[in-house]
């Protein structure tokens, strides 16, 4: 049985992320997308707009000092929707927090339209965060 081709454009996001390749996630998010960002921290919250989804990534990437990581586990998805599983890592000085989720997507006509994430232990990041 293949997979669906939304699995392969989800697993090219992440790749693209991991190497910063903005054309590749333009060409996947769409231009109105919604981001839930989980936790009690200052990455927390909705961000609307993938312009606002950038800076959020760019934010993420200044408090974290570079350190954010995730290895992608394995990817589920249909015409409309996209489950990721994940393992992400950040660190702080000499603190490092490593915890697993599972990131949600909504798509439509093979673009990200919403996404959550549902991480396991959001607790610790949010420690870590602040």
């Amino acid at each position: 049985m293949t997979d669906h081709p939304n699995v392969a454009r989800i697993k090219d996001g992440y790749a693209a992320f991991a190497k910063g390749d903005f054309g590749t996630l333009d060409d996947l998010f769409a231009d109105d997308l919604l981001w839930h960002e989980p936790g009690h921290n200052q990455l927390s919250g909705d961000h609307r707009g993938r312009d606002a989804v950038y800076a959020h990534f760019g934010k993420l990437a200044d408090v974290l000092q570079g350190t954010f990581q995730m290895d992608l586990q394995a990817v589920f998805a249909d015409d409309e929707h996209g489950v990721a599983l994940v393992v992400s890592t950040a660190g702080q000085g000499d603190r490092t927090v490593t915890g697993y989720g599972a990131q949600i997507f909504r798509l439509q006509d093979g673009k990200v339209v919403e996404f959550w994430g549902a991480p396991t232990d959001p607790y610790s990041f949010d420690e870590l965060i602040g």
